[in-house]
């Protein structure tokens, strides 16, 4: 089942609000989750691994053309492991393409560090609604540390904007 997905603001208590100042692209999706007992990471390496095919396909294509410029290849977002335990991830540990910050029921905060740019996603679990569903936000921040990085969010972005919320809309698929 999809679930609409909205933009929103960042959740003011969350740790990627505090990563927000300076930062030249900041994006933050919101949708309902059904399973209210699901972990924030649960739900993160849910959706990497339903990342869907022609997203990893332009994973791929990107991983090709940034090693021309000698930016390192990210590898695939759905390479993970759903039969890890969320507990057994630590800070430091590999999340698909990201290096997770840190981790707590309610949220997850990873990151992608790079010589031309930081990314941060965090995944944040709000407050039950009245029906029973977990509102779910992911957003993302990015850092450019230089003008390749400034260069190479031109595509990204748009892009960005199209993925994020097509991966959350699949939030209570199994």
């Amino acid at each position: 089942m999809k679930s609409p997905v909205h933009p929103c603001p960042l959740p003011s208590d969350s740790s990627i609000a505090a990563l927000a100042a300076g930062a030249t692209f900041i994006d933050c999706r919101q949708t309902l989750a059904t399973d209210p007992e699901r972990t924030a990471m649960r739900h993160v390496l849910n959706l990497m691994s339903q990342t869907p095919a022609w997203i990893d396909h332009l994973m791929s294509l990107r991983n090709r053309v940034v090693q021309l410029f000698g930016l390192k290849d990210l590898g695939r977002l759905t390479r993970i492991d759903l039969s890890r335990p969320d507990e057994n991830y630590q800070p430091g540990d590999r999340v698909g393409i990201f290096t997770l910050i840190s981790q707590r029921p309610d949220e997850v905060l990873v990151v992608d560090r790079d010589k031309h740019l930081d990314v941060h996603l965090s995944l944040n679990l709000l407050p039950l609604t009245a029906d029973g569903q977990r509102p779910v936000v992911l957003s993302t921040v990015v850092h450019p540390h230089n003008w390749l990085g400034r260069l190479y969010m031109l595509p990204v972005a748009p892009f960005h904007r199209v993925i994020a919320p097509i991966t959350l809309s699949a939030i209570n698929r199994r």
